[in-house]
């Protein structure tokens, strides 16, 4: 491995210990060291001084003296003067203690002796102190002890699994001690050296080896002794060993391709026999460690003489991220054969291997020739012909050739060259030589021997002819005849036998002239004629063997006609006695007839020739056998010889072409006799031969069959060289010596001339005693000792295949009816190519299958087939198959046969879903999404399905046809297999079309293998989604600018927003989905529109150079999906084109648009972005007035594959000094009325006044009046105000009054004229409608309150710091003379403004406290209420409030002081000058601004013209037009220069909107009976005379006597004086007392002053109404109704719900004045900014205090419960008001309203309390005893029914809610929550000092200085009030 990668190597000191025992704490140790090193290296400095902060005696001897200097050195600037202690034992000693002085940079040097007296530590130190500061030097002796130093931990290198890695670290002696070490590793870790000895100081590297076996993280300590050498080590120190571990990962990869090829096959293609190739593949290492690897064979079968594949490398280390390349040979030796191998690629810790398998194929060469016969014809004898002819080689291997003909005369024919090479793919021409010595006609058919391929015969032809002499002239026709006489047995038949035959008609012709039995059929026997003939091989071997067959005669066809014994011939080459005497010897031939025919012999005789044969020539006669004598006579001697000798059989008959038939004739026979000879003389040598043999090596196949293969000798030397092969070194086949060589070699003998080769042919049946190593066959060359060693291997084997798995195959549960699949491999491990054949029984080929069955296995080949299980039942099956197989090369031999056990069990599966019901949520329609439906199969089997989706729609307003609409889910994949016991994944992809709820059910069936259905179907889940597209709202809308003075409402319909909002979530047309984004898509500049949605967006109107108009709209995304937005102005849709397309010429719409956008006259910003779900943007929308008139801008607003709206901008701009009306729209829609009705309530139309000055308003009523007079002169439509004057900036509202006669729609156009502008015709439109029947257009209920514009501010406006909790009231349906109210609440969000706020109060509406101011954070209370007039109307008000910052007000206020201070400065003060005396302009002084102006100008006669331009722009538009005049500059400096009147702070806008409708009393009550009793009537005095005598004198309290009681200064001292008196009386405990024991008596003493007979009893609509609603939440609670908020369950926990807010901690302010109570009532001012409420004016009311004690009710406590008798059940509120408010509901209001006093809180509180109780004591009284009730004094009647009674109760009420309201505002009331019931105990069983209630902190403060018993009786009281009530406690 390579070098180490170490951890920190932060070198620990390790040290032993006194004892020698281990160190406990190693970690001190470890620390200790490393500062010891640094603190006795290093001077430190201690104020100013610098020394040694230690010093140490480390090689000391007892007994002796050992000194050392510490020096002291003044580093500072100053004088020092240091004292110091000795060290205080003895061992160490130094100067006696004394006064150092070093002046600044000296040294003092101070010696330390250290003595010790016996070998231990000591330690000791020496004190300095100085002026300032104390230190200490340590001195410290230590004894020589073993010390090491190691590094804390190692971190070894990156390992595989199984491999190793190794690292080193530095191991030091860092004692002055030999030290002895002894290492102990735990596996995986290996340390060496693992002891050893170090000298002091000396270092050694250790090395760690790291061998994991497990892919782990390994932390192990390794322990290290040390110590003295010979004794125990005692020492311990560690090391801690790291070392990651993980599993190695190889790749093979092919070079060429770059691709993994793991279990695949390198193909090495075709390769020449003889040639090697090569190729490569990387063996790559994508692990991050090194790997090492080897390569190896498959085990199993392998060659005998090894593989033809090999590789140049078998193992080696592959490093992280890198390859290594791996070269591949493939060297062939068999033609035609297949080789395949296979290479596994092993390495330690691999998880599995990879195989890759080597293939490759040797191609022999193909060689044929252009012509198969060469026909001479007939030549006269002693004539030579020549003929040419090619030799073709169609293979990339080269082709070694040779003839077997004997060139050198010996033969009538010659073939020129005689051998040699062809090269691949290349012909050669070869010249053919035809010489005759006889006159016959010749044939031969000679071999022309291929290396490593089968010979080609050629047929050589030729006709001797002689004048006296002509043979049957022989034609290649008769060749083909012959070969059909052959295979038929009739060419051992002369010509003349076969024509008797012919003519007795015991032969006939075939349809091709041949000869053949009658009762054979010639078509069948032709085609079995290539069949039956022999192989090339074969009968070459025949024709070299004389004609003999060589191996077996049953491979051959048919039997030979002529043959020749012996067919080779040796001469000198025995150890013949004859030898030595001559140079001339013969040897004898003999030639069989094996014909029925006589035979001519002829024998070619060479001239000059050494053999010759005699006789030449001679007649054999059938069947008969004769002998010639072959003579060799060599005429040189020492010289070697070598010949084939030619001789001739033909029919003697054919001799004469007259005797015979031409379809008769037969070609002759030709057989050769191999002769070699050498004349060297005894003892003389013989020639050295310099040959090679190519290839001696040969392999037959395995198979016991006849196989040849051939050898080449080549002769490289320069002299002849002769060959011979004895054939007694050939082994036989057994052990009969009868039975012929296993192996035959032709030519056994022969010559080979100088450079030539020749081609040997070996044939040998293999058999399966031959030696597996084979033999050694010996050639001898040049008759002599020198030999060529051939081994030859012939060993026949058995077929051998092996079979996976250990001949069983098993298969996992299969579903009945299914099919499972497994693949199985079975391997050659013979040398044969066999063929194998799976055989299954019928009745399993049902269940059981393979494929392919069948197949061919080449020598170590493996084949894979896959075998399939289809179960049909519920069962185990157990099947047996066999596998036969047998050789390719031999199909009718023996076959060989294995067994295969197949196991496989049948079951049933369901899968499921693991959701019944997954639910996509909502999807943009036209998008899609991809998920995931998981099924679960829990059955043993795998499954196989088909699922389908059905769809359907659940909007049931949708209407489609489910057979047209598209399928809105696809599955990717609607067919599958889930596996047993296991989950798949099914993606599905949904894609809704339309806008709706979709859901598709999932089905499946179960599939059989073959895909047919095996179930019905079968439901799995059910997927809903819902296609939606983007949608926007706008949710709000804020003004500024210049519409800062219109309402929400108007601003709302302006930008008509209810239009937008329908548009924005409504679906898209289609054309609007043409472009899905934000596109340029138009060359126009005014681009076309894909949709129908218009919306008018108006910016109002203002002045020229008004601040822009600038409007926030809240955008939110209320769908679930993501929303991409954009403006588009016409600019952003144009596709940017050159500049030479613009032809210049441009509409006045154009030119309008483009002046818009240059001047960016309309602003969005932001004008495009992206809103997720739920998310809200505020876009802010800008309209600048920079140009007169109006303009128009259409913008496209884009959704992303959603809505396209076009926005039409419009804004106005008006000349400043022209009045303008500005209409929002030119029609006009009324509230439908009913018909039938008498008092019509009164409608509002709003015009706005655009423009900067005020404005002349009137109607033309014209025809208005001629649409009375058309129905009937009634006042169908009449207008109230027709004329009058509006403000700019300002809205006025036009009264009308419908009162429709018919159930039709009324229409009138009235025109508005304007006083110096322009008139405008308004359509006026309005509704009658019949109530009486049902589904009639016109509604009862309020019109036209616009739910859809937000009640509360969702945006701010930027800078904005105070926020209404409600901006618009919807009052509803209320009746006439109503009081409605409603509580606001107004809270200041900065933390560090003070502003001030006033209400623009309208006569009827009001907002009390109508100003203030709100510090930062806080809050304020306001009560709005609505006084209804008493005629029915239509009430839609805006009220405003104007917010100012305190501080922009002080610097407004103190700049106006200023000012004003120098106007009176320059009022009183002048100077008098002689220029301006003598100044003839003089001097101008501006009355308004009473500044000094003096003009410079000259005076001129005439004056320039301004420049031509509006009269109102010229301040607005200087910076556009004309540079200004130097006059004009001057005069705006001067201008410039003058001190204006400072102008106050321009103030912010609240809006608030109050919208209402009220109806008449009988109306009402007819149409919401259920609400009448929810409302206060309000009866406002009756001025039925025009003096106020007259009005007074009709009230019931001057008819009872009594004074009247007006809204004035004499209510306001009535108030102020019954207050005092009331206050008075409930502070005496004794009264509270007094009406406890009172409501306990049966009948009062006062009772007796009533009535007997009751009042006039007249029900009154003003009663107070039922108790029985709960009242509304605190943001806009109704207080108009006095019972029901007595009724709901309010907390009795404050006591501030009904006391004013002067018993509050801190007044309230005086910018603040009280809410429902008079001036007069507050006694201490208040201070500016508060918003509490003033008290209750209940105690401002006229009334005597006996009047609420009165036990007689008034006339509105009548039995039916409608009057106000029942606030009898009020009593939890009184008894919660008064009562409870324990110290921590008063310190909460304490920290919530620091601005209040806490002086009279006790003195209120009481008399609040007191009056309340006594209030609920008189209805209590009232309701028990009703039949007193009637008996009233008329008085106390009067006063009842009165107006200013019912108005105190009323006040008395809004004041409770009021403080309920506040304390709730402040966190110190929980509304909301859950009310608890809670029973208290009897009085009687409390004692007086055992009360538990808690009271205020100012109350318990105040009852301090009060009589304790006055203390008791007031808790005595608030315990009956509780015992007397239940408590309703949130």
């Amino acid at each position: 491995m390579s070098a180490a990668v170490q951890a920190p190597h932060l070198a620990a000191q390790w040290t032993s210990n006194n004892s020698g025992k281990d160190a406990k704490h190693l970690g001190e140790l470890r620390e200790r060291g490393l500062l010891q090193r640094r603190e006795s290296s290093q001077r430190r400095c201690f104020s100013g001084v610098e020394t040694w902060p230690e010093l140490v005696w480390e090689d000391w001897e007892l007994g002796k003296d050992f000194t050392k200097t510490l020096v002291l050195k003044n580093v500072d600037s100053k004088l020092q003067k240091l004292r110091f202690r000795p060290p205080v034992s003895k061992f160490f000693t130094t100067f006696f203690p004394q006064i150092i002085v070093l002046s600044p940079g000296i040294s003092f040097s101070m010696p330390v002796t250290f003595r010790p007296l016996e070998r231990c530590e000591y330690e000791d130190n020496v004190e300095f102190w100085g002026k300032d500061s104390t230190f200490r030097v340590t001195l410290r002796a230590a004894t020589p002890r073993h010390s090491v130093e190691i590094p804390e931990s190692v971190l070894l290198p990156l390992c595989a699994v199984q491999h190793s890695s190794r690292t080193t670290f530095l191991f030091r002696n860092a004692s002055k001690l030999q030290t002895c070490f002894q290492w102990e590793s735990v596996a995986p870790f290996h340390l060496s050296p693992e002891r050893g000895l170090l000298k002091p100081g000396e270092q050694c590297q250790v090395a760690v080896v790291f061998r994991p076996q497990e892919a782990l993280l390994h932390q192990q300590e390794a322990r290290c002794k040390f110590g003295e050498e010979g004794q125990e080590l005692e020492n311990l120190c560690t090391v801690l060993l790291e070392g990651l571990a993980k599993y190695p990962y190889l790749q093979l990869k092919s070079s060429d391709r770059k691709q993994e090829v793991d279990s695949a096959a390198l193909h090495l293609g075709s390769v020449p026999v003889g040639v090697s190739v090569q190729k490569h593949f990387d063996v790559t290492n994508p692990s991050p460690m090194m790997t090492s690897f080897s390569l190896s064979r498959l085990p199993g079968a392998s060659p005998l003489l090894g593989s033809e594949f090999s590789c140049d490398l078998t193992n080696g280390e592959v490093a992280p991220g890198a390859s290594l390349r791996v070269t591949v040979t493939y060297a062939p030796l068999a033609a035609d054969a297949v080789s395949v191998d296979y290479l596994s690629l092993n390495y330690p810790g691999a998880l599995s291997k990879a195989l890759l398998k080597l293939t490759g194929k040797c191609v022999g060469p193909v060689v044929t020739l252009s012509s198969p016969a060469v026909d001479f014809g007939c030549v006269e004898q002693g004539e030579e012909v020549v003929r040419s002819v090619e030799l073709l080689n169609a293979s990339p291997a080269e082709a070694v050739y040779q003839w077997d003909l004997d060139c050198s005369g010996h033969s009538v024919f010659t073939i020129e060259p005689a051998g040699g090479a062809l090269r691949p793919h290349s012909r050669a021409t070869l010249k053919v030589v035809y010489r005759p010595t006889h006159p016959i006609a010749h044939y031969r058919r000679v071999a022309c021997l291929i290396l490593h391929k089968d010979p080609v015969f050629l047929d050589l032809i030729g006709t001797c002819h002689l004048e006296l002499q002509q043979p049957a002239l022989l034609r290649p026709r008769h060749l083909a005849l012959y070969r059909r006489h052959r295979h038929r047995g009739l060419a051992q038949y002369p010509p003349d036998l076969l024509g008797a035959m012919l003519l007795d008609c015991k032969l006939q012709l075939d349809q091709q002239g041949a000869l053949c039995l009658p009762e054979e059929n010639p078509d069948q026997e032709v085609d079995s004629v290539s069949v039956m003939d022999n192989s090339p091989m074969e009968e070459y071997h025949q024709a070299c063997s004389g004609g003999m067959a060589p191996l077996s005669a049953a491979s051959f066809s048919s039997s030979p006609h002529v043959t020749v014994q012996p067919a080779e011939l040796l001469f000198n080459h025995g150890p013949s006695p004859s030898s030595s005497s001559s140079s001339s010897a013969s040897r004898s031939v003999s030639i069989t007839n094996h014909t029925k025919g006589k035979l001519s012999l002829l024998w070619t005789v060479a001239q000059d020739s050494p053999f010759s044969v005699s006789p030449v020539s001679c007649d054999l006669g059938p069947l008969k056998c004769t002998s010639f004598r072959v003579t060799y006579d060599p005429q040189q001697l020492n010289t070697l010889h070598g010949a084939q000798l030619e001789c001739f059989a033909v029919y003697k008959i054919l001799r004469d072409h007259r005797q015979v038939d031409e379809r008769l004739l037969c070609p002759p026979w030709c057989v050769t006799v191999r002769v070699i000879g050498h004349s060297f003389q005894p003892g003389k040598e013989h020639f050295i031969p310099r040959c090679s043999l190519l290839h001696p090596l040969v392999v037959f196949p395995a198979l016991s069959v006849p196989a040849y293969r051939t050898v080449l000798l080549h002769n490289s030397g320069d002299l002849p060289l002769t060959f011979y092969l004895d054939p007694d070194q050939v082994p036989d086949h057994g052990p009969d010596p009868t039975q012929a060589a296993s192996v035959l070699m032709v030519p056994g003998c022969g010559s080979i001339h100088p450079g030539e080769h020749q081609i040997l042919t070996l044939a040998s049946t293999p058999t399966e005693d031959s030696p597996k190593e084979g033999f050694s066959m010996s050639l001898q060359l040049n008759a002599a000792k020198h030999t060529q060693e051939l081994i030859v291997v012939s060993v026949a084997e058995q077929p051998c295949v092996s079979m996976e798995g250990e001949s069983g195959l098993y298969f996992q549960p299969t579903a009945v009816g299914s099919q499972s699949q497994r693949s199985h491999s079975i391997r050659n491990l013979s040398r044969l190519p066999l063929r194998f054949q799976w055989r299954i029984c019928e009745e399993d080929q049902k269940i059981i299958a393979v494929h392919p069955d069948s197949g061919e296995l080449l020598p170590n080949e493996s084949a894979v087939q896959t075998w399939s299980f289809s179960p049909l039942e519920e069962t185990t099956h157990t099947r047996t198959c066999d596998l036969t197989f047998w050789p390719t090369q031999n199909p009718g031999c023996k076959e060989s046969s294995l067994s295969l056990k197949v196991t496989g069990m049948g079951a049933k599966g369901v899968i499921q879903a693991e959701n019944a019901v997954q639910d996509l949520g909502e999807m943009l329609v036209g998008g899609c999404q991809s998920f995931e439906v998981p099924l679960v199969n829990r059955s043993l089997c795998a499954v196989s399905f088909c699922l389908t989706a059905q769809q359907t729609l659940q909007d049931e307003e949708l209407i489609y046809d489910p057979n047209t609409e598209p399928n809105a889910f696809q599955l990717d994949a609607a067919r599958g297999t889930i596996a047993s016991c296991s989950r798949m994944l099914v993606r599905s992809t949904v894609t809704p079309h339309r806008r709706g709820r979709y859901q598709w059910t999932i089905s499946y069936q179960t599939l059989s293998s073959t895909g047919c259905v095996l179930s019905t179907m079968q439901m799995l889940c059910e997927v809903r989604a819902e296609g939606v597209f983007p949608t926007l709202q706008v949710t709000d809308a804020r003004g500024g600018g210049s519409v800062d003075g219109l309402s929400k409402v108007r601003l709302w319909n302006l930008f008509s927003l209810d239009g937008l909002n329908e548009h924005l979530l409504s679906s898209p047309a289609p054309s609007e989905l043409t472009y899905g984004t934000p596109t340029r898509h138009s060359v126009r500049r005014c681009p076309s529109t894909f949709t129908t949605a218009v919306v008018d967006v108006n910016f109002s109107a203002a002045p020229l150079g008004s601040e822009p108009a600038t409007v926030l709209l809240l955008f939110d995304n209320p769908g679930s999906i993501p929303v991409d937005w954009a403006f588009l102005f016409p600019k952003d849709q144009q596709i940017e084109l050159e500049y030479w397309t613009e032809t210049g010429e441009f509409s006045s719409t154009e030119l309008s648009q483009m002046k818009i956008q240059d001047n960016h006259l309309f602003s969005i910003s932001p004008s495009s972005g992206t809103l997720q779900p739920g998310q809200q943007r505020a876009v802010h929308f800008s309209y600048r007035h920079e140009f007169v008139g109006t303009d128009r801008l259409p913008i496209l607003f884009k959704l992303s594959h959603g809505r396209e709206i076009q926005l039409n901008f419009q804004g106005v701009t008006v000349e400043r000094d022209r009045p303008y009306l500005h209409y929002t729209s030119s029609r006009h829609v009324f509230t439908p009325i009913a018909i039938g009705g008498f008092s019509p309530p009164r409608q509002v139309y709003e015009l706005y006044n655009g423009g900067g000055v005020p404005l002349h308003y009137h109607l033309d009523t014209a025809p208005l009046k001629q649409l009375q007079v058309d129905n009937f002169n009634q006042p169908v439509l009449c207008c109230l105000n027709p004329e009058g004057e509006v403000l700019p900036g300002k809205t006025a509202q036009l009264e009308w009054l419908l009162a429709p006669l018919e159930a039709k729609m009324y229409r009138v156009n009235v025109p508005i004229h304007i006083q110096d502008g322009e008139s405008m015709v308004v359509s006026f439109e309005g509704c009658g409608f019949d109530a009486r029947v049902s589904g009639s257009p016109g509604p009862h209920h309020l019109h036209g309150a616009q739910p859809s514009v937000p009640c509360v501010q969702r945006v701010p406006l930027p800078g904005q710091e105070l926020f209404l909790s409600e901006e618009r009231i919807v009052l509803g349906d209320i009746p006439v003379c109503s009081r409605p109210t409603r509580i606001l609440f107004l809270n200041n969000v900065s933390n560090t403004d003070t502003v001030h706020y006033a209400w623009d109060n309208q006569q009827v509406v009001q907002i009390h406290p109508e100003r203030g101011t709100l510090c930062p954070g806080e809050g304020a209370l306001f009560v709005l209420t609505l006084t209804a007039s008493g005629s029915p109307a239509i009430y839609q008000q805006d009220l405003t409030c104007q917010i100012t910052q305190k501080e922009a007000l002080t610097r407004y206020q103190d700049a106006l002081q200023r000012w004003e201070e120098e106007q009176e400065r320059q009022r009183n003060e002048f100077t008098i000058t002689e220029k301006d005396l003598n100044d003839a302009s003089g001097t101008t002084v501006n009355k308004e601004h009473p500044v000094v102006v003096r003009s410079e100008l000259p005076v001129r006669k005439y004056k320039t013209l301004p420049p031509i331009r509006s009269s109102s722009s010229i301040g607005i538009l200087t910076g556009m037009c004309a540079r200004p005049t130097r006059a004009e500059r001057r005069a705006q400096r001067e201008a410039a220069a003058v001190w204006r009147r400072p102008e106050p702070p321009r103030p912010a806008r609240l809006h608030l909107g109050v919208t209402a409708r009220s109806h008449s009393l009988l109306e009402y009550q007819k149409l919401f009976p259920d609400q009448l009793n929810k409302h206060y009537v309000y009866r406002p005095p009756q001025d039925t005379s025009p003096s106020p005598q007259a009005s007074s004198s009709s009230t019931p309290l001057h008819a009872a006597g009594l004074p009247p009681l007006i809204h004035g200064p004499q209510r306001q001292i009535v108030t102020q004086i019954l207050g005092s008196l009331l206050r008075s009386v409930l502070d005496d405990p004794s009264f509270g007392q007094a009406l406890v024991d009172g409501a306990s008596e049966p009948i009062p003493y006062f009772s007796q002053l009533r009535e007997t007979s009751p009042p006039r009893a007249s029900p009154s609509i003003s009663s107070p109404p039922s108790h029985r609603e709960t009242p509304p939440p605190p943001a806009s609670l109704s207080i108009s109704s006095p019972p029901s908020l007595r009724e709901s369950p309010l907390p009795p926990a404050s006591p501030s719900m009904s006391s004013p807010p002067s018993l509050r901690e801190t007044p309230p302010p005086p910018a603040s004045p009280s809410i429902s109570s008079p001036p007069s009532l507050r006694e201490t001012p208040p201070p500016p900014a508060s918003p509490s409420i003033s008290s209750p004016p209940s105690l401002a009311s006229p009334c005597p205090p006996s009047a609420y004690i009165h036990p007689t009710p008034p006339p509105h406590c009548a039995p039916d419960g409608t009057g106000f008798g029942r606030r009898e059940r009020r009593h939890p509120v009184a008894g919660g008001v008064g009562v409870e408010g324990g110290p921590s509901r008063k310190r909460q209001q304490t920290k919530s309203m620091p601005h209040m006093q806490r002086a009279q809180n006790t003195h209120h509180v009481h008399s609040q309390q007191n009056i309340v109780h006594v209030e609920n004591m008189q209805h209590s009284q009232c309701t028990e005893q009703p039949s007193q009730s009637m008996q009233e004094d008329p008085v106390q009647d009067s006063m009842h029914r009165s107006r200013e009674f019912s108005d105190l109760c009323e006040d008395i009420l809004l004041n409770t809610v009021q403080n309920i309201m506040m304390e709730a505002f402040h966190g110190e009331l929980i509304l909301t929550a859950r009310p608890r019931i809670i029973t208290l105990p009897p009085v009687s069983t409390r004692r007086p000092g055992s009360s538990t209630r808690r009271i205020s902190r100012g109350v318990a403060e105040s009852e301090k200085h009060l009589d304790p018993a006055r203390v008791n009786s007031r808790n005595q009281q608030g315990l009956d009030l509780q015992s007397h009530h239940t408590s309703s406690l949130p």
